[in-house]
């Protein structure tokens, strides 16, 4: 979302005032009784139709890293300027310089940048993280809830990378990583890559929508990562470690904790990490969070005088429930798995990756592909949600995986995507969108652990699942916002165990020139005639003969009650076409 400098000022806040949700929401990182019900209000109000609010736009903080950064050049281009970078820090190592006063202080080797190492960062982060070049910043390889991008990456560089050993942290605007502090002894090789995610954009955007937005872009990052991998790197993900071992292993505060050195800074709470190694090591005995965060601290951003700066209730309400979600005391250290890359991606395709105006979706793609994509979602993650295709065509209806077998499974027959429009904000392009990938579980009684791994996990997949598309030829665009979308209670099952997480549409590739433009868009729904709005969600859809693309109904069995929403718009309002992200500001 572009800046807004004619938004309201941010007001000052209490900061003894209590957040949103009640006392129970006081401090969620602790481990009082409260926390629970804190976080079931949290997923309800998230859920719930409630538009947010408009909230005080608050800018993103400059990075609060002195010193100009190290660019992040391509092979063999601009050394000079990386040499020169490194001159203060060499200078200050040979005098054994080594302060924690602020990261332009900080030793971090006397070595330049190495374009010849087996891990190049630079091309790492120019496939997935970084903006390009003379551009707002908005569209990059990985994408993002109305383009806010809030999920920032700090590098903890080992051996074996073009940049020295050291913390850094890496600007996506600049393409450049600024030094944060020497490398402990006995780190390993490679590079871990720590995703925090800064909230205040997003919330000023979506509100109380924004927490699972923000899990969900976090996934995406770290698919984004872990594609972007060389070949000669073996990759692993963790989305489950805990949130204190990962700001120790980072050189982060504990959040919500406010220290006076890092008032400048915006609070980062961390939830996921990827590790490059370079292939062959003997990553599996090695916990590289713990032997980051054990060592030496890592260098506090620069301090400024006065007292903390306000921020509004919302976004530290936000920053709470995450702290929350990022505990995992009983495996602080995580579960690792390996990274899987789909067949047939390579860097353009990384790079050339966008999401597809809606009007091009909706052709619906083979179903050979739509298994393939499938089967790339389902296996990304080892934990994580269910998934669903939903698809147009002439015969609309929700499928499966087939276990032991390739292809789709039909699970209930009838056309789900009016009602997915409706719970997606009512973005009624989806109602004729040619097929819809769903993640979905998460019930209302989620632990914080299930909460956030469905949603990271959900990310991730999508994440590889959208490059896959990509790869195959397919378009796609991501679907983050959901609202009243019981899947489960819509398909005749117990409400409140199964709810839609994340979305992919996915449309098949341009039809060739010879093909008539009116027939290219056509679909069944031409065909039907009106059925009155009083009896349009009590009909099953396997009998019945109308329907409308914004008509709140999903596609159950014949054995099932028709899926429904519990809020139809109201007849002859006009509908909303704006792209997902920027359909729900007042």
């Amino acid at each position: 979302m572009p800046d807004a400098p004619d938004r309201a000022a941010v007001p000052t806040r209490d900061p003894r005032a209590e957040p949103p949700g009640g006392s129970a929401a006081k401090d969620p990182a602790g481990s009082s009784a409260g926390a629970p019900d804190f976080l079931g209000r949290a997923l309800a109000d998230a859920r719930s139709p409630r538009v947010p609010a408009l909230s005080p736009y608050v800018p993103e903080r400059p990075f609060p890293w002195s010193g100009p950064g190290l660019p992040l050049t391509d092979r063999g281009r601009r050394r000079t300027d990386a040499a020169a970078a490194f001159g203060g820090l060499r200078r200050r190592a040979a005098a054994g310089a080594r302060t924690d006063s602020g990261p332009g202080s900080a030793t971090v080797g006397a070595a330049p940048i190495r374009h010849d190492a087996p891990l190049d960062l630079a091309r790492l982060l120019r496939l997935s993280l970084a903006a390009p070049a003379g551009t707002s910043g908005r569209l990059r390889p990985v994408p993002s809830a109305g383009a806010l991008h809030p999920v920032r990456a700090h590098l903890l560089v080992g051996p074996g990378c073009s940049l020295p050993p050291g913390r850094y942290a890496y600007d996506p605007h600049t393409h450049r990583a600024h030094p944060r502090g020497p490398a402990p002894d006995g780190v390993p090789a490679g590079v871990l890559a720590v995703l925090t995610v800064a909230a205040s954009r997003t919330v000023a955007h979506y509100g109380h929508r924004a927490w699972p937005l923000l899990l969900l872009d976090a996934g995406h990052a770290a698919a984004a990562l872990a594609q972007a991998g060389a070949p000669t790197a073996d990759v692993l993900v963790c989305l489950d470690a805990d949130g204190a071992l990962l700001s120790a292993a980072a050189g982060l505060p504990r959040a919500p904790a406010r220290h006076s050195e890092w008032q400048a800074a915006e609070l980062e709470p961390p939830l996921a990490a990827v590790w490059f190694t370079p292939t062959g090591g003997s990553v599996r005995t090695i916990d590289p969070l713990s032997a980051w965060a054990t060592r030496a601290r890592a260098s506090a951003p620069v301090r400024v005088p006065g007292p903390p700066i306000a921020q509004p209730r919302e976004l530290s309400y936000t920053q709470r429930l995450l702290s929350l979600l990022a505990q995992a005391p009983a495996r602080p250290a995580g579960t690792w798995h390996p990274a899987s890359r789909p067949e047939g991606v390579t860097g353009k395709t990384l790079t050339t990756r966008r999401s597809a105006p809606p009007e091009n979706l909706r052709r619906p793609p083979e179903r050979e592909l739509l298994a393939s994509i499938l089967t790339t979602a389902r296996t990304a993650s080892p934990a994580g949600p269910d998934w669903t295709v939903v698809t147009g065509g002439a015969a609309p209806a929700l499928h499966t995986a087939s276990p032991g077998r390739p292809g789709l499974l039909l699970h209930a027959h009838g056309d789900a995507r009016p009602a997915l429009a409706h719970w997606a904000a009512r973005q009624t392009w989806i109602g004729t969108t040619g097929a819809v990938l769903l993640a979905h579980g998460c019930p209302d009684d989620a632990s914080p652990a299930a909460v956030r791994i469905s949603h990271l996990a959900a990310g991730y997949a999508i994440g590889l699942a959208q490059t896959h598309a990509t790869a195959l030829g397919l378009r796609s665009r991501p679907i983050g916002s959901w609202q009243q979308a019981d899947l489960g209670a819509a398909l005749g099952e117990a409400p409140g165990r199964d709810w839609i997480v994340h979305g992919l549409a996915l449309g098949a590739p341009p039809a060739k020139a010879t093909t008539p433009p009116a027939t290219r868009t056509a679909t069944p729904l031409t065909t039907r005639t009106a059925t009155p709005p009083a009896t349009r969600t009590a009909t099953p859809l396997t009998t019945r003969t109308a329907t409308a693309p914004a008509a709140p109904t999903a596609a159950p069995r014949a054995t099932r009650p028709t899926p429904h929403s519990t809020d139809p718009p109201a007849p002859g309002t006009t509908a909303r076409t704006t792209p997902p992200g920027e359909e729900e500001r007042p």
